[in-house]
């Protein structure tokens, strides 16, 4: 029963609350989150803990005029209940539905849209620098901007970026950061709250100025007696405030604060609004509050599927093997052999499966936080000193790394491993996280190797090979489970650049690369039924493309034309590698391309998103007999 959350239409509601009516929407929040995330899966956990904290920011400041620019979005279900989408929420993370995530298509209270870590205050600061331009110096320019950073964002260096040039502009900016004990060390306790009281206290304020006054009043020596009070005070602040790094790059820091404690942030917020400059407060929070099962296991409920509101328990997944295990068994099994193998991740040992890795050789393997620019450059040094760095990352978030892939590994023909998971549609995260654009971004460069396997077994032997070209490579994955074929107990080597024929009959021949093998066969069984032959190759590399065999199925007079199907953007992907070859060749052949056209993909289940980009098997088989008419 919600019976006070029923009543919050928008945020100025809140204001009309005591604090008993506001710890018991508290409650009633967290177990509106429960039960709802438990039907639709989502980010449960971290929003959990944030639920005092953004009711006391929604008490203090006034948004949307205010801006609140969330730091990922996994932390900001509160923020969705509080403005206007508590009767959508069933919809969170379904086709048509709100988004798991801030997105400024879908409220004007979503500042900024947020998906990957550490943008936060690179974000803010640039709208708090745009109000400052319209309006100058007025005394009535009153906005206020505030980033709200958790999750480990501290570990990303645009975080950090941010900070670095915020506190050099000194313009009004307040960041939040909550820490759940995954970015900054655990410091609480009764001092730590009394300095930050303190500190943000007016006559604290005012005592400051008038003993800065009072000892530059002295004859003759009051400037230095000034200067060594303010010396001083920088090395007794350095040596006992924890905030000190903050206050050194231009922030004032305050804190730590208990972050449940919702009179006490109301009364600090409504302090800091007075207050100018670039300020940090500084909150802990417990990830999955309130909800016994995710404050045991927040890892378990970061991101989570649907389970039992009741138990916390999921079902039990029946079937094939995810990707993500088998590749975490194959390096496991490898590393057995060479030493010399080692595994790197940016804050996702779970997601990528190197959990196990790491358990099993702890001095091999490395998770740097939510860095992966950090994670290529410091697997391009291992390599280069000897190592076979293994870096496992989402496709999604490989992108981030851009720069370093090119420079760092490519450029130096370095043998990293790029094992990219969730590549393709991944489903209910939505655009942010779909691993779409890889074969595109990887395929121009340099010296890289690109692979994706039809099924589990051939990720094995993917992995193996790459592991042994001595240069650049990637091997991408989807999301979930594989197709379910026996695996053979050995894994073997894969001739560089050489397709599979799978059906060698039809003037079609359909050249599918990873998860599109198999929409590839069932579009053939399909087709077949209806007397119309197609031959099915298993391309298996993007790049070095098998254009000795391309090539052959293009001057074969039997071939009418070539169909390629991928989970990818079609602009400089796989299909257009195909006619690439074909126009350097000089040959002219009928291509028909099945990929993702030029649109950012939206949430719905992988199922749903597969029928909405037409590469389902029935579509594909449709899509073929178009082609032969027209032909």
């Amino acid at each position: 029963m919600t019976q006070i959350l029923d009543t919050i239409e928008e945020p100025g509601d809140l204001r009309k609350l005591d604090a008993q009516e506001l710890a018991t929407l508290a409650r009633e929040i967290r177990a509106f989150l429960v039960e709802t995330v438990s039907k639709t899966g989502g980010h449960l956990a971290p929003s959990l803990g944030t639920v005092e904290l953004t009711l006391a920011l929604y008490r203090v400041f006034h948004f949307p005029e205010d801006k609140l620019v969330w730091d990922v979005g996994h932390q900001a279900y509160t923020h969705k209940l509080l403005t206007g989408r508590r009767k959508a929420f069933s919809t969170l993370r379904q086709k048509g539905g709100i988004t798991g995530f801030p997105n400024r298509f879908e409220s004007p209270y979503d500042a900024f849209g947020v998906g990957h870590a550490s943008t936060a205050i690179s974000a803010a600061l640039g709208m708090a620098v745009a109000r400052d331009l319209d309006a100058g110096d007025a005394p009535e320019n009153k906005r206020h901007v505030i980033a709200v950073l958790g999750d480990g964002a501290l570990t990303g260096g645009e975080a950090f970026e941010g900070l670095n040039n915020a506190g050099d502009l000194g313009r009004n900016l307040i960041v939040v950061l909550n820490d759940n004990g995954r970015s900054i060390d655990k410091n609480v306790g009764a001092m730590s709250e009394y300095l930050s009281a303190l500190r943000i206290a007016p006559q604290y304020n005012r005592a400051k100025k008038d003993v800065e006054h009072l000892l530059k009043s002295i004859p003759r020596i009051g400037g230095k007696v000034y200067k060594t009070a303010s010396a001083i005070k920088d090395g007794v602040r350095t040596a006992l405030v924890p905030g000190a790094p903050f206050e050194e790059m231009g922030f004032r820091y305050i804190g730590p604060i208990d972050g449940h404690n919702l009179e006490l942030l109301t009364e600090i917020f409504s302090q800091v609004r007075q207050m100018t400059g670039p300020i940090l407060v500084h909150v802990h929070t417990k990830k999955g509050k309130g909800y016994l099962p995710a404050e045991e296991a927040p890892e378990k409920f970061h991101g989570i599927g649907k389970f039992d509101a009741a138990t916390g328990e999921c079902p039990k997944k029946e079937g094939a093997p995810s990707y993500t295990s088998v590749f975490s068994d194959a390096l496991i099994e490898l590393a057995k052999t060479d030493e010399d193998i080692v595994a790197i991740t940016a804050a996702m040992p779970s997601g990528t499966g190197l959990k196990a890795f790491g358990k099993a050789y702890p001095e091999r393997f490395f998770d740097v936080g939510i860095a992966e620019e950090h994670a290529v450059t410091f697997a391009a040094g291992l390599a280069a000193a000897g190592k076979k760095p293994v870096v496992a990352l989402y496709s999604t978030f490989a992108q981030r790394a851009y720069d370093q892939i090119l420079h760092d590994v490519c450029l130096q023909k370095l043998p990293v491993v790029f094992a990219l998971d969730r590549a393709g549609l991944v489903g209910q995260d939505g655009p942010t996280h779909h691993g779409v654009f890889d074969y595109s971004y990887l395929r121009h460069l340099p010296g890289m190797t690109v692979m994706a396997p039809k099924n589990e077994a051939e990720l094995r032997d993917m992995l193996k090979t790459a592991l042994a070209l001595g240069g650049p490579v990637a091997v991408r994955y989807p999301r979930g489970a594989a197709v379910g074929v026996k695996i053979p107990e050995a894994m073997t080597m894969l001739p560089l650049g050489k397709a599979e024929v799978l059906r060698n009959k039809g003037s079609i021949a359909l050249l599918a690369i990873g998860s599109m093998v198999q929409a590839a066969e069932k579009a053939a069984d399909l087709l077949a039924e209806e007397g119309i032959a197609v031959r099915v190759v298993n391309m298996r590399f993007v790049k070095p493309l098998d254009t000795e065999l391309l090539l052959s199925l293009a001057r074969d007079p039997e071939i009418r034309g070539l169909v390629t199907l991928e989970e990818n953007m079609l602009a400089g992907g796989f299909g257009s590698a195909v006619l690439e070859a074909l126009s350097d060749a000089g040959v002219l052949l009928p291509v028909r391309r099945f990929g993702i056209g030029d649109t950012f993909v939206e949430q719905g289940t992988r199922e749903e998103l597969l029928e909405l980009c037409g590469l389902t098997a029935p579509q594909v088989a449709e899509g073929v007999k178009t082609f032969l008419r027209a032909l």
